[in-house]
């Protein structure tokens, strides 16, 4: 059979039967854009973690409080409610490890914040000036304090777009006004450019003020919530954490690292960590969708069958004809993959479409990648041969004399 004929063979064997046809095409439509939305959502998901540890800093060590265990390649900490980092840790380091460019020791706490009969839970970080430069934070409106500031323990603050909106509304430029923490009053002298992110921990719901300031107004000790290290070099990473581990043992008089009371977690390390993750999550969801796919190929392998019983006299007639056992064969085989091509580019549009959707309604970003479609369509493709083949070789093996008699 040539392939105009078995194109024009297919085209009207599945247009004999349009009901059929749809519901079948509909089973790989749901399947094929399941998979493309799920998976866009995993890569979504991939994309958005990696865009935020990095954007925490380049070549970045964070040490906790807390005693650490080796869990994989990341050092894990406590719980990070002790109180074994001082600011002299953060000076040590600062004065003994070469390669430790920038030193930012921090301490943390949520406090209710007030300001003109608003109020808002939110983390004040109590931090020096370097710590925007690690951190890559932009100051938009006003500015930052200055080492100045911190020294004089100046009552000033800056705060994220967010906590900013909590306090005074949306777009409100809060610059020289008053705010009060733990009852004490802070000049807001600057507003942070958003960078998104939500839950704890998010740059854009924070209030930053100086150090020295948090230190004696908001903790009332000199312990450190976490320090976090610069490395002046990515090459670095790895000498600067075994000498600041090794440093803080010494001034800690811990021989023993199992027994240290602090964790280092490398900014490569835990990106490595989350990727391996988002990965597993993303082929996790890739599995659910491919559920549907199979279900998809099910009911065409349900409808193939059923075709071949109803053609058996027309098998019959083809093949007293001289039609060959291919010929049979391609031609059912044929209809099945038709079926699965069609559905395959329905379900990529409304695949598309649904990836936007998620995206705009829910605010979770999606990625869809060229990668994630060819899958998709190879593996429709795969499952009409599968499922095409068996009904197709049942249609090739009749013995046309019994065709011919079926009723």
């Amino acid at each position: 059979m040539q392939a105009p004929d078995l194109f024009e063979e297919t085209f009207f064997s599945l247009s004999a039967n349009k009901s059929r046809s749809i519901l079948t095409i509909l089973g790989i439509v749901i399947g094929i854009a399941s998979v493309i939305t799920m998976i866009s959502v995993g890569q979504g998901a991939a994309q958005d973690i990696t865009g935020r540890i990095e954007s925490l800093g380049t070549n970045l060590l964070v040490i906790s409080p807390g005693s650490g265990q080796q869990a994989g390649t990341i050092v894990r900490g406590g719980a990070g409610s002790a109180e074994t980092l001082k600011i002299s840790d953060a000076e040590a380091i600062r004065a003994s490890v070469p390669e430790a460019e920038l030193v930012a020791p921090v301490v943390n706490s949520r406090k209710q914040v007030i300001a003109k009969g608003q109020n808002t839970n939110t983390s004040i970080y109590g931090i020096e000036t370097n710590y925007f430069t690690i951190k890559a934070i932009v100051v938009e409106n006003g500015s930052a304090f200055t080492d100045r500031q911190n020294t004089s323990r100046a009552k000033v603050a800056v705060l994220g777009p967010t906590a900013n909106t909590d306090l005074f509304g949306e777009g409100f430029n809060s610059v020289g006004q008053k705010i009060k923490i733990n009852n004490q009053e802070f000049t807001v002298i600057g507003i942070t450019q958003a960078k998104g992110g939500t839950g704890f921990g998010n740059a854009d719901d924070l209030i930053y003020i100086p150090l020295n300031t948090a230190l004696q107004y908001i903790s009332g000790s000199d312990s450190l919530s976490s320090i976090n290290v610069q490395v002046s070099e990515a090459e670095l990473m790895t000498v600067a954490q075994a000498e600041i581990q090794d440093l803080l043992l010494q001034r800690h008089r811990i021989n023993d690292p199992a027994n240290a009371d602090f964790s280092i977690v490398s900014q490569a390390d835990l990106l490595s960590s989350l990727s391996s993750v988002s990965d597993t999550l993303t082929m996790l969801l890739g599995a659910i969708g491919g559920i549907s796919l199979i279900v998809g190929g099910i009911g065409i392998m349900n409808m193939m069958l059923t075709t071949v019983t109803e053609r058996t006299r027309e098998i019959g007639l083809r093949k007293s004809l001289g039609a060959t056992k291919n010929d049979i064969s391609w031609q059912f085989l044929a209809e099945s993959v038709a079926l699965t091509f069609i559905g395959g580019i329905i379900g990529i549009m409304i695949g598309y479409l649904a990836s936007l959707a998620v995206t705009k309604f829910s605010g979770i970003n999606t990625n869809i990648t060229m990668s994630s479609v060819l899958i998709a369509v190879g593996v429709s493709g795969l499952i009409g041969i599968l499922f095409g083949y068996y009904p197709a070789r049942r249609a090739a093996k009749m013995d046309p004399i019994e065709a011919l008699r079926y009723q």
